[in-house]
């Protein structure tokens, strides 16, 4: 009897699961058939259903566009983002780490942050041209001013405690920085990644609509501009969504490399 009940509560758990990981998928489909429905019931078709931006899409893999464009916009956000991390994480831990450094860049900084990265698509356009280094470039502003204050903001946070404990146990310099600086501003320097890859992926998205012929952007405006191919609209734009989501997933997958767990609650 008892072990009937054992089996009894794991398949209401087993399905109790289920449904969990189904509720997703159901709000999805619910969605779809609420656009299918809106559609359908407007007079004049302003928007396409989900069935015409599915053919939207194969009609970009027909064609061998959509790999082609995906690629594009993915080069482009891979190296001005790896540019930015590789020069703003390194200044931002200096400045936050040296008092007077702060004191000298701040000013500069909180002058030059506001600006957007779009207001930059002239000055980019006139330096580099239209095409790839123009975007890379738009990118790279887009992400090296948050990063640079994220890992000040990190620097900054770490109790002055850890810091005087170090010294009182006889740490050198470069000790300090492996041993105390590290862990301590890694998992804000994640947060601080994950976020700054969302907005690097915004901007790329943008500038690809201006400065160059090529990748997702520009998909939506050539599709506007070629003939009103709202069906390619929708589908560019529902393609930049989901790689968004798959590359915030892969930033968050950092988080659950084990050096890194302690600066996380646990469940």
């Amino acid at each position: 009897m008892r072990h009937q009940r054992q089996q009894s509560k794991r398949k209401r758990s087993r399905a109790l699961n289920l449904l969990v990981r189904l509720r997703p998928i159901a709000f999805i489909a619910v969605l779809l058939a609420i656009w299918q429905l809106a559609v359908s019931l407007h007079p004049v078709h302003i928007l396409p259903g989900p069935w015409e931006v599915v053919g939207g899409i194969a009609y970009l893999v027909h064609h061998k566009l959509l790999l082609k464009y995906i690629v594009a916009s993915l080069f482009r956000v891979t190296w001005g983002f790896a540019l930015a991390v590789v020069l703003a994480v390194p200044l931002g831990l200096t400045i936050g780490w040296y008092r007077r450094a702060e004191m000298a860049f701040n000013p500069i900084l909180q002058l030059l942050r506001p600006i957007s990265p779009l207001a930059w698509i002239p000055i980019a356009i006139l330096w580099f041209g239209v095409g790839d280094l123009a975007a890379i470039f738009l990118i790279f502003l887009g992400c090296f001013f948050p990063l640079m204050l994220t890992a000040i903001n990190a620097v900054q946070s770490i109790p002055a405690v850890y810091i005087n404990a170090a010294r009182n146990f006889g740490l050198s310099p470069s000790q300090i920085v492996y041993r105390v600086l590290y862990p301590a501003v890694v998992p804000q320097l994640i947060v601080g990644l994950r976020i700054t890859l969302g907005i690097a992926w915004l901007v790329v998205v943008a500038a690809e609509m201006i400065a160059v012929d090529s990748g997702l952007g520009f998909l939506i405006v050539d599709a506007r501009n070629a003939g009103n191919r709202y069906d390619l609209v929708v589908a560019g734009m529902l393609i930049i969504g989901l790689i968004g989501l798959l590359l915030d997933l892969a930033m968050r997958s950092l988080e659950r490399v084990k050096s890194f767990r302690w600066g996380y609650a646990q469940d």
